[in-house]
């Protein structure tokens, strides 16, 4: 059980439901120590194109593009898609995906909050690349700070989420769609991303 107070935001109550779920993923990322070499990079490159390529209808969606009018300009995957050509990686073959273009706006919610919450982590992780080369123009376009800063582009998605008349069913949907966006990008982790000592 949370103990974040049910007064809290929306978004406060979410990110306590994930925390270990994340916690998790993030811990795992490092141990395949994607920033030691470009191959190792290039590996992470395949697994958010992965990730990417399963968020990229929810920036499309009318119902989430009336919260937020600039939605599509957002979305990530064709940065990712550049920063694969760029060290001279094929696109890779996708695993499973879901059709989130077909989910409930709850469940979409919880998973654009992941792909939105991702580009915070992203701070840490554009410095990283430096070492390798790589900077937004060329190889980590997808890490790269949005216009009017991280924050400014997080506070603005999460002041929508939290305005949002969310009855306790919805916000468990939301919650379990964040879990399966953390789930599927762990699977990805785990199956693509090798352990490195």
């Amino acid at each position: 059980m949370s103990s974040v107070d049910d007064r809290a935001a929306v978004s406060r109550r979410l990110k306590a439901a994930t925390s270990t779920t994340h916690d998790r993923l993030d811990a795992r990322i490092l141990r395949a120590r994607p920033f030691d070499s470009l191959g190792n990079y290039a590996t992470f490159l395949a697994v958010q194109y992965g990730f990417h390529s399963v968020v990229a209808p929810l920036y499309l969606r009318a119902d989430l593009i009336a919260l937020w009018p600039d939605l599509p300009r957002l979305a990530r995957l064709e940065d990712v898609r550049a920063d694969l050509a760029d060290l001279g990686s094929a696109l890779p073959v996708g695993r499973d995906r879901p059709d989130l273009s077909v989910v409930t706006r709850p469940a979409a919610l919880g998973w654009l909050y992941v792909s939105e919450g991702s580009n915070l982590g992203a701070a840490v992780l554009s410095k990283a690349v430096l070492r390798l080369g790589l900077d937004g123009q060329r190889g980590a376009r997808h890490l790269q700070e949005a216009a009017g800063g991280r924050m400014l582009r997080w506070r603005a998605f999460t002041s929508v989420l939290d305005a949002l008349p969310l009855g306790d069913a919805d916000e468990a949907a939301m919650q379990q769609g964040a879990r399966d966006a953390f789930g599927w990008m762990q699977a990805a982790v785990e199956a693509d991303m090798p352990l490195r000592s």
